[in-house]
């Protein structure tokens, strides 16, 4: 199977062609960037589909993180992703960002828990924590950062994200310490493949996990009177 694999919901601009065949990514590129996704996605993925030497119709299906992260950023990826699988005729799979983050680990070993944290902003993260085989323990939410860690602290507990650091700064000295901090400011998009690869095909088709209302809200004063 390949599979295109595209993130932009968190600090990177990344795609990814992965062929499960071959067992590895044809071609990948990220860029670290916060902001400018629009105008960077299109000719990234232009870019790794010549590298993978392959045409959007060869593709079995497109995979894309659906969030939580930047609200403009995960509606450009999933925009452009749904846009390519109507265009190839091409099933198009949603993945959490939080899941991307936990893959790699659980991977490695599912007999810790992964906590996945990623900043909110205003001393709030989105939260998931994983268990065996990748069973969900803390469903995904947003959480103050002393709540995230209360959840995180009640095993011996991997935690990864881009707020890992500001989780593991708040970790109470009477608690053993977490068995490992990563912070990183975005999931490897390889793993965004891998999960693409696996994941059960939905006949929806993705839409952004936002876990919260927006920060900018309409004010009514702005609002034009209907006649």
């Amino acid at each position: 199977m390949r599979v295109l694999a595209i993130d932009t919901a968190l600090a990177a601009c990344s795609a990814a062609v992965f062929d499960s065949d071959a067992g590895e990514a044809l071609a990948s590129e990220t860029q670290a960037i916060t902001r400018g996704h629009a105008e960077a996605l299109m000719p990234l993925i232009a870019r790794v589909m010549d590298q993978a030497r392959i045409e959007f119709s060869d593709l079995d299906r497109v995979a894309v993180t659906t969030g939580p992260g930047s609200f403009t950023g995960m509606r450009v990826g999933i925009s452009a992703a749904r846009g390519i699988a109507l265009a190839a005729a091409k099933p198009v799979i949603g993945l959490t960002t939080l899941a991307a983050y936990a893959a790699p680990l659980l991977a490695q070993d599912d007999s810790t828990p992964v906590a996945v944290v990623i900043d909110a902003r205003h001393e709030h993260v989105y939260l998931q924590v994983f268990g065996r085989g990748g069973r969900t323990l803390v469903p995904p939410r947003i959480a103050s950062v002393t709540e995230a860690m209360r959840n995180a602290s009640v095993a011996p507990t991997r935690i990864v994200g881009d707020a890992a650091n500001l989780v593991a700064a708040a970790w109470p000295a009477t608690e053993p310490a977490p068995k490992l901090v990563e912070n990183l400011p975005a999931p490897d998009i390889a793993w965004v493949a891998r999960l693409g690869v696996t994941a059960l095909e939905n006949q929806a088709a993705p839409k952004p996990v936002y876990l919260r209302a927006p920060d900018a809200q309409p004010q009514d004063a702005a609002r034009l009177a209907r006649r």
